[in-house]
């Protein structure tokens, strides 16, 4: 994976730099695995705007992930490697011996032609899935369950990966991408490897209607705002605006919103830093 830094051609691509694409290997989707995604523009079902600053876009097509890894002890073969427009990570199809095809979060190294499998007697190799109960300690893991079944939720977007530090009892303990070191049943799964497209961070988007084909409005500044829109609008001239904080009140910067009495707290070793 690599960036290119676009020639200055036009004010939108002087400072452009783009994903190169090189592994990825077709651009037409899997038809039985997508599905119609419609955009809410940032309004509830009575047509209100709940979300600010959101709305417009390019029209989307969902694919349908395999989050759950559930085909356990079925060898699959990697068909291609494939672009998102849902996620930052790359996606794979890949088919079953017996036929069936699903797409996954593609791991960085994972090749086309390659066999994956998932279960418990599945060795711990790039794109293979097992409970952590039977990965190396010290192995890079992404796409890691949070409870047995559920699918993964940890470690899923581009160039993220946790790591599997030590086990005790029944449960594993993982240090997450933000640093936090935290608790996991040994039986939730997860996948060998970190996520692709890694190089996703490096992207400049060049210009604002780039933004506006990701579905993204033009953001208005809090201190820009008057007082009675945000706790940081109002005053004579440009004034700093004071404490940051947000619409609400509740001070940004580092304030924490965490309960003191969240059950998960228990679960948690090391707070993430901040």
């Amino acid at each position: 994976m690599s960036v290119r830094k676009l020639k200055p051609i036009t004010p939108g691509q002087r400072f452009r730099v783009v994903n190169s694409f090189d592994t990825i290997t077709t651009d037409k989707p899997e038809r039985s695995l997508i599905a119609p995604k419609k955009s809410s523009g940032g309004r509830n079902s009575q047509g209100k705007m709940t979300m600010r600053y959101t709305g417009g876009g390019h029209k989307k097509r969902y694919r349908i992930i395999d989050f759950k890894r559930a085909k356990t002890g079925v060898n699959a073969e990697v068909l291609t490697i494939e672009y998102d427009p849902n996620r930052s990570a790359f996606i794979s199809l890949v088919q079953y011996t017996d036929g069936e095809k699903a797409y996954i979060v593609a791991p960085n190294g994972l090749q086309v032609g390659q066999t994956i499998v998932s279960g418990e007697n599945a060795a711990p190799e790039i794109g293979n899935a097992l409970p952590l109960s039977k990965i190396p300690l010290g192995t890079v893991i992404s796409c890691i369950e949070l409870r047995p079944g559920q699918g993964a939720v940890i470690a899923r977007s581009a160039g993220t990966f946790a790591q599997l530090m030590a086990r005790d009892g029944k449960y594993a303990t993982i240090k997450m991408p933000s640093g936090e070191t935290r608790l996991i049943l040994l039986t939730c799964m997860a996948t060998i490897g970190a996520v692709s497209n890694s190089d996703h961070q490096l992207i400049v988007s060049g210009k604002a209607g780039r933004s506006r084909w990701l579905g993204r409005r033009p953001r208005t500044r809090p201190v820009a705002m008057n007082p009675v829109d945000h706790p940081m609008g109002g005053g004579e001239g440009r004034s700093s605006g004071g404490h940051p904080r947000s619409r609400k009140g509740l001070p940004a910067k580092g304030y924490r919103t965490r309960s003191k009495v969240n059950p998960s707290n228990k679960y948690i070793v090391e707070r993430r830093k901040k």
